[in-house]
């Protein structure tokens, strides 16, 4: 099989960011520093800035900051500190994993690695067979592989034969990937089970550097690092402006990098880089054991899952049991009738070890988080121990985006971990960190729309851009600024910031989609590249970088007119308006990238 990714085999994956003490304490003076100084400027914001005679305008910013304010609190609790769990050597037997060694036998490990398919091409899951098939381990291992395949097809099956693994499938898709996995859960026995995707090619190493957390009988689940092994290199930018301008393109795209440092064009085009949230965020949830589960490259202990699967099971019976006999007062009456419909129930209802939700792996982990007689724990693994592939255009990237939004958003508001029992402040705070980012939609379409007001009517959401405005507002912008480049050093921020900005309209989409009780869909990221034009994806993109460059040009054409006049109030919304276009642009060229023409097509 040629593939478009095969010329990206050899690539090795980044190591993870060097902990750094000096530097820690530096992100969090700076972090520190610019909260006070971020609530000297919103207090003074409600109080002392706000425009009289605009008030319609001038409150829906201010609250905007606010929330964006909060935000930004929960973002420095949740890169607060790197706190490492010391990976443990690899354990012999399964009495090493366990808190009563005695009631097990002395045997290795039984360990099954779950690889759920649907549509995949079948020689793309044989590379991932293969790789997990060469997995090492340094004491004998009862390794099981298990291809589940919701396809039902010949051709997965013959492949799963052709490599000596188990192969499972069945008679309904219900659950999707949830019930794909809660039905091979039925049909195996492992101690420990890793999840993969379909693409998921494990490491040789995943095992042996990852097994031995599981000393700690507490440890419920470790994830290790997504990383997606084919994102393109891009091309340096004096290239491609050689290419469309000749020699004097070339001189200038020389000039630009010595002024800005090496760019290249088409490089990760899709944002598609997890880096920032696997090597900072979910890394530094370890404090709070609070790092989530992602589903592919996660290893679970079975006990965990099944224990947190049967207590979800009689919790939600109590729950149902209890609305039914609510107003019986013949408590005679009332007790049978329970007993009568917990046998029904019992006969009717199934177990669902990972619940039928397009956000199953979060959903796993809040009912272990939650759970206030076990106390399981989680572990975030920082070095990478597989690769897939990312998404290779903004069809297949709107899919997935939707998916994490929407999954997201409705655990947040239909089954919000942060006010069951059981969790910790601090993993409430993690938890609560994830959700407040899938909300910014709504505040970021005030940030889009603010300067786009300003420009074309010239009515400012300030009483006066004066001197006390600047006084406050830039060293507020300066030091959270230079904290988050602190923060996350190592690890590339504004593309991600500019992308998070242009989100809105799917994030909007799947909150309204939430709202209105409709359930989010399971449609499977496609692992091929999708062909087309995709201009219509961002027509809400574009939309708010022709406003926003028509207001500049109205502005500009009113301030020589002499009918402009307020410079600092043009000059501040211009460079707001640019920063805005810019964010958006990285979508929107997204729509247009089309591949390196070496890199088009698949043939086997």
């Amino acid at each position: 099989m040629t593939a478009y990714f095969e010329k990206y085999e050899s690539v090795l994956p980044p190591e993870p960011i060097p902990h750094s003490i000096p530097r820690e304490l530096l992100w969090q003076f700076l972090a520190t520093m610019s909260l006070g100084v971020g609530l000297w400027y919103i207090a003074w914001r409600w109080t002392a800035s706000l425009n009289p005679e605009a008030l319609w305008f001038a409150i829906p910013l201010v609250a905007a900051e606010t929330l964006a304010y909060i935000g930004l609190i929960l973002f420095v609790i949740n890169l607060w500190a790197v706190r490492d769990i010391p990976m443990q050597p690899a354990p012999s037997s399964i009495r090493q994993c366990v808190s009563d060694p005695e009631a097990f036998e002395d045997r290795p490990l039984q360990v099954d690695v779950f690889f759920p398919t649907y549509d995949e091409e079948p020689e793309l899951v044989r590379l991932s067979i293969l790789d997990a098939k060469a997995m090492d381990y340094p004491h004998p291992i009862d390794l099981t592989i298990h291809v589940l395949d919701d396809g039902k097809r010949e051709a997965m099956a013959e492949v799963a034969r052709e490599e000596g693994v188990n192969y499972i499938t069945r008679d309904s898709n219900v659950g999707f990937k949830a019930g794909n996995m809660r039905n091979a859960m039925e049909q195996t026995f492992g101690d420990f089970i890793v999840i993969c995707d379909a693409d998921t090619r494990p490491f040789p190493t995943l095992l042996k550097r990852t097994l031995g957390y599981f000393r700690d009988p507490d440890v419920a689940w470790v994830q290790t690092p997504q990383w997606f092994f084919e994102l393109p290199p891009g091309t340096p930018l004096p290239q491609v402006l050689k290419k469309r301008l000749g020699t004097p393109g070339h001189l200038l795209g020389r000039g630009i990098e010595k002024l800005v440092g090496p760019v290249r064009m088409g490089e990760d085009p899709f944002c598609n880089s997890p880096q920032m949230f696997y090597d900072v965020i979910q890394r530094r949830r370890n404090w709070a054991n609070a790092s989530f589960c992602c589903g592919a490259g996660s290893i679970h202990r079975r006990e965990a899952v099944m224990e947190a699967a049967l207590k979800s099971y009689s919790s939600a019976m109590d729950r149902f049991i209890g609305k039914i006999t609510r107003d019986i007062k013949d408590l005679s009456l009332k007790s049978d009738l329970t007993e009568a419909m917990q046998r029904e129930l019992a006969l009717e209802t199934e177990l669902t070890p990972y619940k039928f939700h397009v956000s199953e792996d979060m959903y796993t982990s809040i009912v272990l988080h939650s759970d206030p007689d076990r106390e399981w724990k989680s572990v975030f693994h920082p070095p990478v121990e597989s690769k897939m592939l990312s998404t290779q255009d903004l069809v297949s990237w709107a899919v997935q985006r939707f998916k994490y939004a929407g999954g997201t958003i409705d655990v947040a508001l239909n089954d919000n971990p942060l006010f069951k029992k059981g969790m910790s402040f601090p993993q409430r705070l993690m938890y609560a960190s994830t959700f407040w980012s899938y909300l910014g939609c709504i505040w970021n379409v005030v940030f889009l729309a603010a300067p786009i007001i300003y420009l074309f009517t010239g009515i400012a959401p300030v009483a006066a851009y004066s001197m006390d405005f600047y006084k406050h507002v830039l060293p507020f912008l300066f030091l959270n600024t230079l904290a988050t480049m602190v923060g996350t050093w190592g690890v590339a921020a504004w593309s991600g910031q500019s992308f998070y900005l242009s989100f809105f309209p799917i994030n909007f989409r799947a909150l309204v989609t939430v709202l209105r009780g409709k359930k989010i869909s399971f449609p499977v990221t496609p692992k091929t590249r999708q062909e087309g034009n995709f201009a219509h994806l961002v027509i809400p993109q574009i939309l708010v970088m022709v406003l926003t460059a028509s207001g500049l040009a109205y502005a500009a054409v009113m301030a020589w007119m002499g009918r402009f006049t307020n410079v600092n109030g043009l000059l501040t919304n211009a460079f707001w308006a640019a920063n805005n276009i810019l964010a958006m642009w990285g979508i929107v060229a997204a729509a247009f990238w089309k591949p390196d023409p070496t890199d088009e097509g698949e043939t086997s």
